[in-house]
């Protein structure tokens, strides 16, 4: 049992904190110190499509863990349990974010060419900046259900059962 609740807190640790260093580290970090936006985005984007990746994984990793878990323990899978939904709603998330946004972004930027010389006026980029706030919601939805799945997971184990 042990080996369940250590795959699942380490799926959490990577999931969570991948978000935290991307939004709070690596993002401001890489537009603040390269010289264009256009630089900074080529290191963003493959970070971020990595992020989602280790996301999906994480959160099936913790999901089968914890249905696992739930059926040794309690003999029944507990399929709609607060913490399988929240875990489910980032999969969701994550995965419109990586298979629906994030396409569309780096189509338009490969279409733009060099963001930096494209109008703030032109509809190109008028699309990739309402994207970039859809994708910014969504990773903030993963978050912050994230947080949420962390003190669930919390009380859970602290109570020694599901």
């Amino acid at each position: 049992m042990n080996w369940l609740r250590t795959l699942m807190l380490l799926a959490l640790i990577v999931w969570i904190g991948g978000i935290i260093f991307f939004a709070f580290v690596l993002a401001p970090t890489v537009f603040s110190v390269l010289p264009t936006r256009d630089l900074a985005g080529d290191v963003v984007n493959p970070s971020l499509l990595r992020l989602h990746w280790m996301g999906l994984a994480s959160g099936i990793i913790f999901l089968t863990c914890s249905l696992v878990y739930n059926q040794v323990l309690r003999a029944q899978l507990r399929a709609f349990s607060g913490s399988h939904l929240l875990v489910t709603a980032m999969l969701v998330l994550t995965a419109a974010s990586l298979f629906g946004v994030t396409p569309r972004m780096s189509s338009l930027r490969q279409d733009m060419g060099v963001i930096d010389n494209v109008r703030f006026d032109d509809p190109r980029r008028i699309e990739f900046n309402r994207l970039h706030e859809w994708s910014t919601w969504l990773e903030g939805g993963v978050l912050f259900c994230g947080l949420g799945l962390v003190a669930l997971t919390a009380r859970r184990f602290g109570k020694g059962n599901n």
